[in-house]
């Protein structure tokens, strides 16, 4: 098969080295020049994925038709807030009927649509999955055990996808709910933030359990909003990858809180970052979606007030420790 990957970022680049390593021709689109030429003449992401030897084999371009062109099978790994605005460059380049693998985790923030619900509008012919779950794109790169859901609803899609991609090390499971899978992607990097914040804080492990066990009960209350599946949610792209970004130090995102947690402003946390922390935008969508849908979701409302609106990081947390004693299934 050919395998088109729409963005050249780590992720983008990890999941090109699990295609090749499974037969199938790679050709990936990035939007800055200097990595297509890093990736074709010394076989390296050295801005994305540093020290990471690629196979020579993966091609690299900024003609996101050349990607594209003959491509089987279509993975997506731009940024979420991104998405939509690449995808209106890549639909009509996409052949009838050739799957499009949605890797990116995020609400988008103008709309506050799912990246399915953005697929389906910008790109209605192509049958849609997405891919998530626990995943450091440094480990899958380097060929370390991964699971990891591959949802579709359309039947045979999600099979298709995961015969393309699993193999060795890389494990999928299959779901028909990729609803679930997107929401547990995308609130858990919000929850991510909280558990940084609360260690660069210096608030201990405790605290950090608290945050990951009430952050899973409000990826809870939106799944259920959305129609999610909670068995989804209790998943490995849900709970797998909560666990995973709240506790793993290569988390952007819970990188990015401990340093906001310790006095940095989030100009300050970001600076110097090559890799999108997807909470920090996500932390509005979500919050956004969850008034609309009349969701308690006061962890994630307390990080964007962090991120967003100057709050103060003692000031907030006093506020989470003192709302009111409620049930712990409410």
């Amino acid at each position: 098969m050919k395998i088109g990957i729409i963005g050249g970022g780590a992720w983008g680049t990890a999941l090109g080295l699990v295609a090749v390593r499974r037969g199938h021709e790679v050709v990936l689109w990035a939007r800055e020049a200097e990595v297509v030429t890093d990736i074709n003449e010394k076989a390296e992401n050295s801005r994305y994925l540093p020290g990471v030897a690629l196979a020579p084999s993966i091609a690299a371009t900024c003609d996101i038709g050349e990607t594209l062109a003959g491509a089987d099978c279509a993975l997506l790994v731009a940024p979420a807030q991104h998405c939509r605005s690449v995808l209106r460059s890549a639909s009509a380049r996409l052949g009838d009927r050739v799957p499009l693998v949605l890797c990116a985790k995020g609400i988008e923030k103008s709309s506050l649509a799912l990246m399915t619900e953005v697929a389906a509008e910008v790109a209605p012919r192509a049958p849609l999955a997405v891919l998530s779950g626990p995943t450091f794109a440094r480990e899958v790169a380097l060929g370390l055990p991964t699971a990891v859901t591959i949802a579709a609803t359309e039947p045979g899609v999600a099979a298709l996808v995961a015969g393309a991609l699993g193999g060795g090390p890389f494990r999928p499971y299959l779901s028909d709910d990729p609803v679930g899978a997107e929401i547990g992607g995308a609130v858990k990097n919000v929850i991510a933030i909280a558990c940084g914040i609360a260690a660069g804080r210096r608030l201990g492990d405790n605290a950090r359990a608290a945050l990951i066990t009430r952050g899973l009960a409000e990826i809870l209350r939106l799944g259920r909003a959305k129609g999610a599946r909670m068995e989804t949610l209790m998943g490995l792209a849900g709970l797998g990858d909560l666990t995973l970004t709240c506790t793993g130090p290569q988390s952007r995102n819970m990188s990015l809180g401990q340093a906001i947690g310790a006095g940095a402003t989030l100009d300050q946390a970001l600076s110097g970052k090559a890799s999108v922390a997807e909470g920090v935008e996500s932390s509005l969508s979500v919050t956004a979606l969850a008034e609309r849908l009349a969701v308690d979701m006061p962890i994630c409302r307390a990080v964007a007030a962090i991120l967003h609106h100057d709050a103060n990081v003692d000031e907030v947390l006093a506020s989470l420790l003192s709302r009111p004693v409620k049930s712990e299934i409410a």
